[in-house]
């Protein structure tokens, strides 16, 4: 999936943030606001992760996101 249509439905992709990072809190997502760097950052910080890690975890789970996830 587009990382342009996440960051669109962001309210909605948020959800399914917290399912897979659900050490990311409320107020980390605010910050992030659909911005994919940001939330890298924010999962290396979280998880103690490397960028080429956080990077792998985010590629993964874009590439499951399915499009009935905003509707």
């Amino acid at each position: 999936m587009n990382w342009d249509i996440i960051e669109g439905n962001w309210k909605q992709a948020k959800g399914k943030m917290k399912e897979q990072w659900g050490k990311l809190t409320d107020d980390d997502f605010d910050v992030i606001n659909g911005r994919r760097e940001q939330l890298t950052g924010k999962i290396q910080e979280r998880y103690g992760l490397s960028r080429d890690d956080a990077e792998k975890q985010i590629n993964d789970w874009q590439s499951n996101a399915r499009d009935d996830w905003f509707h």
